[in-house]
């Protein structure tokens, strides 16, 4: 069956997963077997697929420490409560994230203070500045959301300026960085997330990551490692850990034996999955990038990114014709995720859904933002003719969908608000 605009639908999953590899999947049948799935054992650890994951880890990404947690969210709140935020805190983070960042915040007791964006999808560093010093926060929690950096120079001078403590929140940042320096080592600490469509999948799973000894001693027993952590690796010294380990509560967030030895091999596929993510989303945007109708973000040449899926914006396109577009899209097999919808559905939310962050201020340039945001999954298995047909079917609903239509190429933000609105 073809669509009135003569193409195909596509007819693949954009869900489909990672494949775990065989020695993964090997070690985690032994693991099975034998029913020891704990990352601790009494009688001497039982197995160490987690405390190598971590010393691994860690090298990967430059930091002295690493914790293996449950999820990316439990790492972010571990790094909220090693950083001393205290309940009633303000946080500062970016208005374009997904639920569980502002949701570690409130775990922690702490009131998020949402930060604008930039069209560009990054932290508006102006608005930073202001809301920083009106609220009095000394920590920010900056996400680097879908893999969009900031300008990391930027962020770090600011925050040494304003006296804030970073949190980075690397979910869809790993092998990403700034002007050659990886993300994850900007800050005081950074979390990253195994969860299913991450760049390493273990179905849940996290990992915090710092260079500090005594908060790296308060994460590994906050992250319940009971009077066992010399079972880890990656540890302080003992006389660092005794100094905690009766004043630290245990969460009970670690990650099993059966997700490390999951995830382990994963780590050295890493580069070349990074490439072909990068590879595909080349080719879908080149396709984008022939639309007057579609927006897509600048990206400085300091940018490393790796990405798992493709952002991109439809200016002056108003909330029945993003509807339309969703639709359109949908309904050839593409699915769309709409920051700006005005229910929050699946994984995708914006800050106006997040009632228990409170109120905030003024946040214009961020729904601004969202109300055309776009955002497509991209698996690591796309071929070449499955990035082409995409990028296809996204460029005809976005043709068919808008209101009004323009007689030329112009650049996006001259795009003309439909009618309708021009008329209010």
């Amino acid at each position: 069956m073809r669509s009135d605009s003569g193409l195909p639908p596509f007819t693949r999953d954009l869900t489909e997963p990672t494949p775990i590899p065989a020695e993964g999947i090997a070690r985690a049948l032994a693991l099975m077997e034998t029913g020891r799935l704990f990352r601790y054992g009494e009688m001497g650890a039982d197995q160490c697929d987690a405390a190598l994951l971590e010393a691994e880890f860690a090298a990967f990404i430059g930091r002295r420490y690493c914790i293996a947690v449950n999820s990316g969210g439990s790492a972010l709140f571990l790094a909220l409560k090693v950083l001393d935020v205290q309940p009633g805190d303000p946080v500062l983070v970016n208005g374009f994230t997904l639920a569980p960042v502002p949701g570690a915040i409130v775990h922690a007791g702490a009131v998020p203070v949402i930060v604008d964006v930039t069209e560009d999808y990054v932290i508006d560093l102006d608005d930073l500045e202001r809301k920083a010093r009106a609220s009095g926060a000394r920590v920010l929690m900056l996400s680097h959301m879908r893999g969009h950096i900031a300008d990391m120079a930027r962020v770090v001078a600011l925050s040494a300026r304003l006296g804030l403590e970073l949190i980075e929140d690397c979910a869809h940042a790993l092998c990403a960085g700034w002007n050659g320096r990886a993300a994850g080592t900007f800050g005081a600490a950074a979390g990253f997330s195994a969860q299913t469509y991450k760049h390493l999948n273990a179905g849940e799973g996290g990992f915090l990551v710092l260079d500090d000894a005594d908060r790296a001693a308060r994460a590994i027993l906050h992250s319940g490692s009971y009077m066992l952590h010399a079972q880890h690796q990656s540890v302080p010294d003992p006389d660092v850990m005794a100094r905690w380990s009766e004043t630290t509560p245990n969460f009970s967030l670690r990650m099993t034996a059966l997700a490390a030895a999951l995830l382990r091999p994963q780590l050295a596929l890493l580069p070349e999955r990074a490439r072909r993510w990068n590879a595909i989303h080349a080719a879908i945007i080149t396709r984008l990038g022939d639309s007057n109708r579609i927006r897509l973000p600048h990206r400085p040449a300091a940018e490393a990114f790796s990405a798992t899926s493709v952002q991109f914006s439809l200016p002056g396109f108003s909330p029945d014709a993003m509807a339309d577009f969703v639709a359109r899209a949908g309904a050839r097999g593409v699915p769309v995720k709409w920051f700006g919808a005005e229910r929050q559905a699946g994984f995708t939310s914006a800050p106006r859904h997040w009632r228990y962050a409170g109120a905030q201020g003024p946040l214009a340039a961020t729904h601004s933002v969202l109300a055309t945001l776009c955002d497509v999954r991209t698996p690591v298995s796309l071929s070449d003719a499955d990035c082409r047909l995409i990028g296809d079917i996204l460029v005809a609903a976005a043709e068919e969908a808008a209101p009004f239509r323009l007689p030329q190429k112009v650049p996006a933000a001259r795009i003309p608000a439909p009618a309708a609105q021009r008329r209010k």
